[in-house]
Order: C-alpha cells, then sequence, then structure tokens
C-alpha cells in the first residue's frame, strides 16, 4: 500500500471514529507526506484567508476543522456517515482557487462547483470507488445550496438539487458548515436549515 493510500485510510478512520478528528488531522498535516498530492490540496487551505465578517475563525483550514467536529456530533444522523464526514473534510476544497480580494473583500465565487471537480479527483488519486467519490462531490458540489435557497440567490441549481442528491443530507452538512464559525448560533443556524426544507417543500408543491 502506497504512503497516500495508508494516510487516506487513516484519516477515514479517525473522521468516523473520534469525537474531535480534528485533532487527528492537525497532527498528520505536520507530517513530510502531507504535502504530496492529493494532501498538499489540504495543506492549501491554511494558506486561504476569509473575509472576516463571515469567519472570524480565520483561514479556511481553521473553519475546516470546526465543521468536521461539528459533521462528527451529527454522523449518526446521515444515511451515509462515511461520505458525509468526506464531504465535511473536503467540502471547500475549491476555496484557494476561487478566493479572491473584491471592493476590499474576500470572496470565493463559485467555490463549490470548483470543489465538486477537485474532492472527485482527491478520491480517485487514492483509489476510492468511483461511486464513493461521486456521493462525496456531488455533496460538495450542493453545501452551499441552504445559503441559496434559504435567501433566494439566484445561483441554485434546485432541480440539480432534487435530483442528484438527498436535500436531508445537504441540510445536516449545510448545518456542520453553519456552526463551523467561533461566533455560531446553534438556534439561528437550525431555524435556517428548517426554512431551508420548507422553502424547497414549497417550491416541490407548487411545481
Amino acid at each position: 500500500m502506497s504512503v497516500e493510500k495508508e494516510l487516506f485510510a487513516a484519516i477515514d478512520h479517525h473522521l468516523l471514529q473520534d469525537k474531535r478528528p480534528s485533532a487527528y488531522l492537525k497532527e498528520v498535516s505536520d507530517l513530510p507526506e502531507f504535502k504530496n498530492y492529493p494532501f498538499n490540496m489540504l495543506l492549501d487551505l491554511k494558506e486561504t484567508e476569509q473575509e472576516p465578517a463571515h469567519h472570524p475563525e480565520g483561514n479556511v483550514w481553521n473553519h475546516t476543522m470546526l465543521v468536521i467536529d461539528e459533521a462528527a456530533e451529527r454522523k449518526d444522523r446521515s444515511n451515509n456517515p462515511k461520505a458525509f464526514m468526506w464531504a465535511a473534510l473536503l467540502h471547500d476544497i475549491g476555496k484557494p482557487a476561487a478566493t479572491e480580494l473584491r471592493n476590499g473583500k474576500l470572496t470565493a465565487y463559485n467555490h463549490d462547483k470548483i470543489g465538486e471537480k477537485l474532492s472527485k479527483k482527491f478520491l480517485l488519486s487514492v483509489d476510492a470507488p468511483e461511486t464513493f467519490a461521486e456521493q462525496v462531490s456531488t455533496l460538495v458540489r450542493f453545501h452551499m445550496h441552504i445559503l441559496y435557497v434559504v435567501k433566494d440567490m439566484p445561483f441554485g441549481d434546485i432541480k440539480g438539487l432534487k435530483n442528484h442528491t438527498d436535500i436531508h443530507e445537504i441540510a445536516l452538512l449545510g448545518l456542520c458548515d453553519r456552526l463551523g464559525r467561533t461566533d455560531a448560533d446553534l438556534k439561528k443556524e437550525e431555524e435556517n436549515i428548517a426554512l431551508f426544507l420548507s422553502k424547497l417543500a414549497n417550491k416541490e408543491r407548487i411545481s
């Protein structure tokens, strides 16, 4: 087994077994092999800053570590905990490529679409089954739809969301994403998830 496959297997174990998988990820991120492809894509998260108004926790790595710990607490509510946890780890893998300064603010437009492709490449490069890579990358692709639907933004693909993934998995991932910040309000974010599901149900009744 290659070093990359061994590291993938170890991360997989800790994502599914640890109460706080961030502790292990932070430890192994300092190892030389973490600089190898595809894990260097995760290292890039440490160098990618975010707009402080939305992410007071700092860079994308800090955010991702908070998200995987939130996901670990809720993975038993997922229909596919393995795909769910890997989606939590890789959900913002598109941000390094997408992040830029616009009008004095850091933005990461289309990081969800970029992340869909990169997360699939990541998993296939360590010989993960293609079906599994597709499950994870689809969750990554649609993880921003909580915001798009709740705020009636024009970036959504509601038909694709309903046809290609489980909206309840997206809702659970979206909740963990929203809670992965230092100033998160659990009650408010749970209300946003309920609103997301309600709006989708209303759209389905209307259509």
